[in-house]
């Protein structure tokens, strides 16, 4: 439902709270006054961005996490959840807040106070994720349903979602630097991994390939199969933190683990007790010739890294939309990195660099060039705008492989 249609099952003590926050002038006793009064108010341009602007980073990412996610209800438990995954560091909320009636009022009379537009309203002192969405109630942005189970699930309007993306991407967009001409040379992998696919099966298929006693492959079989492979990689460091991004990350370069754990989990190979072989499966997979699918392959990343990354989706949307033209690196990588919480070991930095951007390259969804005055510049590619853009992800569940 649009916002049009919200208000209009919204209650007259709501209706007259989001009234207040935009400071609508109006008979608050009327229903149909309010509603009016509230929609040429928030449809304006200016107010809107307004509102955008004087947000915090807490309440952006949050919002950020809603745009994104293709179910239309939420619980107040999982809302709960994503403000505070959304305030990165901060302490836990207090169970025992009370939600504020209005963001302002008269003290001695606690009817809403009449402002001038040169009065500016007082922030309210509460924090954390229940004040968090009291606000975006007050602002109209989140709707408790209408009746039955759903009147206790929360609801973005429609075209509220379509605006927050555009202001954001305005936002976004406004801090980013673009190059002009072509970088002198650019780094392009479309289809590569698919191949790469196909190039692990067949190699485990003509070679015995011994494993460890943890049911990894020798050092002298990554390399084997490594030069094989479309893109060179260096092995990972002894006694480096590899973990959340995979079954195999700790024991395998970053793309390789990936073709690894892709062929794993569609059960084409299989680990025994001291040989890598293929499964029958497998087996038939590999006499088809054919190089898999970015589609798929993009779908298994996005639930694979899932666990570590809740908002990657987004953050994957932003990176591909920012990048119609020749993006420098930096530049993008200071919008976006407020948004991506770090994991354990990996600071925001590390994970645009990457887990993001180095794996949208290896996926085919961008290329990544050098440019004489700008340095690092980035471009999304045919082919990932294709993927991300037409891709109908379900809400699926993030795999955890044993």
């Amino acid at each position: 439902m649009n916002l049009a249609d919200m208000l209009s099952y919204a209650d007259i003590v709501q209706l007259s709270r989001i009234a207040n926050t935009y400071q609508c002038e109006c008979n608050g006793h009327s229903k149909n006054e309010l509603i009016q009064s509230i929609l040429s108010t928030v449809n304006r341009r200016d107010v809107f961005e307004s509102q955008i602007k004087s947000m915090q980073l807490e309440d952006l990412r949050f919002m950020n996490s809603l745009l994104f996610d293709l179910r239309d209800t939420f619980s107040l438990e999982e809302l709960l959840a994503r403000a505070e995954q959304s305030r990165f560091g901060a302490e836990p909320d207090k169970p025992d807040y009370v939600e504020p009636t209005r963001l302002t009022e008269n003290a001695e009379t606690k009817k809403p106070s009449k402002r001038t537009k040169a009065q500016k309203p007082a922030p309210p002192v509460e924090s954390g994720p229940r004040a968090t969405i009291s606000r975006f109630k007050q602002y109209g942005w989140l709707f408790n349903g209408i009746s039955g189970p759903n009147r206790y699930l929360f609801q973005v309007p429609n075209d509220l979602k379509r605006r927050f993306k555009d202001a954001m991407e305005r936002r976004f967009a406004s801090q980013l630097t673009y190059a002009d001409e072509e970088p002198q040379a650019y780094r392009d992998e479309q289809q590569l991994l698919g191949e790469d696919v196909k190039e692990l099966l067949t190699f485990i298929h003509h070679n015995e390939i011994q494993l460890t006693s943890d049911g990894a492959m020798y050092k002298r079989s990554v390399l084997q199969i490594m030069d094989r492979l479309g893109v060179k990689e260096q092995l990972p460091g002894k006694g480096e933190w590899r973990f959340g991004y995979g079954r195999r990350m700790k024991d395998y370069p970053n793309r390789m683990s990936l073709i690894y754990d892709y062929c794993y989990y569609n059960g084409w190979i299989a680990e025994g007790e001291s040989e890598l072989t293929l499964t029958p499966a497998g087996l038939e997979r590999q006499t088809s010739g054919a190089p898999e699918g970015t589609d798929k392959l993009y779908r298994f990343w996005l639930r694979l890294y899932k666990n570590a990354m809740p908002n990657l989706r987004s953050l994957v949307y932003w990176t591909d939309k920012l990048s119609e033209q020749w993006v420098t690196a930096d530049s993008l990588k200071h919008a976006l990195i407020p948004y991506i919480r770090p994991f354990y070991y990996d600071d925001s930095e590390t994970l645009f660099e990457q887990r993001i951007v180095g794996m949208m390259l290896h996926l085919g969804l961008l290329k990544i060039g050098e440019h004489a005055q700008f340095g690092k510049v980035i471009r999304a590619t045919p082919l990932g705008r294709a993927v991300v853009a037409g891709l109908n992800l379900e809400d699926e569940d993030a795999i955890v492989l044993d």
